[in-house]
């Protein structure tokens, strides 16, 4: 009995292992199905971003759906900057790591910036360089 005992933690936390799994998975699984109708497509803990033609949608991933959804157009887009730790950075000097990764979208129109949130700065410079590409 008091090896019963003493593996039952282990048991608990293999049970919480596999929850936590299942739970990562029916977001993915989300997110696939989401981004199927897009030419190109992120996903990451933070923000989901989808490109089709000049209209980007970016919203925020769960386990049941993507929410907080928002779209807008690349052509209403003055201005593309990658934040990382709320410093504007040059593209060909990234920093090894950061804190708090954004692409920040500055409208031609009077509107607030958008900033999509990222994890890796790596992936968030190519996104920045492709969708500069895209704006000129």
């Amino acid at each position: 009995m008091e090896r019963g005992l003493l593996w039952l933690p282990l048991l608990g936390a293999f049970i919480w292992l596999a929850w936590m799994g299942k739970k990562e998975y029916d977001q993915v699984e989300n997110y696939r199905h989401w981004a199927e109708g897009f030419d190109r497509a992120k996903y990451d803990i933070y923000a989901v971003l989808g490109q089709k033609e000049k209209l980007l949608t970016w919203g925020k991933p769960t386990r049941k759906a993507i929410i907080d959804l928002q779209t807008f157009s690349l052509e209403q887009v003055q201005q593309i900057n990658l934040l990382v730790n709320s410093q504007t950075v040059d593209l060909q000097k990234l920093p090894d790591r950061g804190k708090d990764i954004y692409l920040e979208f500055i409208f031609s129109e009077p509107s607030p910036t958008i900033k999509i949130p990222f994890t890796e700065i790596p992936l968030a410079s190519k996104w920045c360089e492709f969708l500069r590409s895209q704006i000129s």
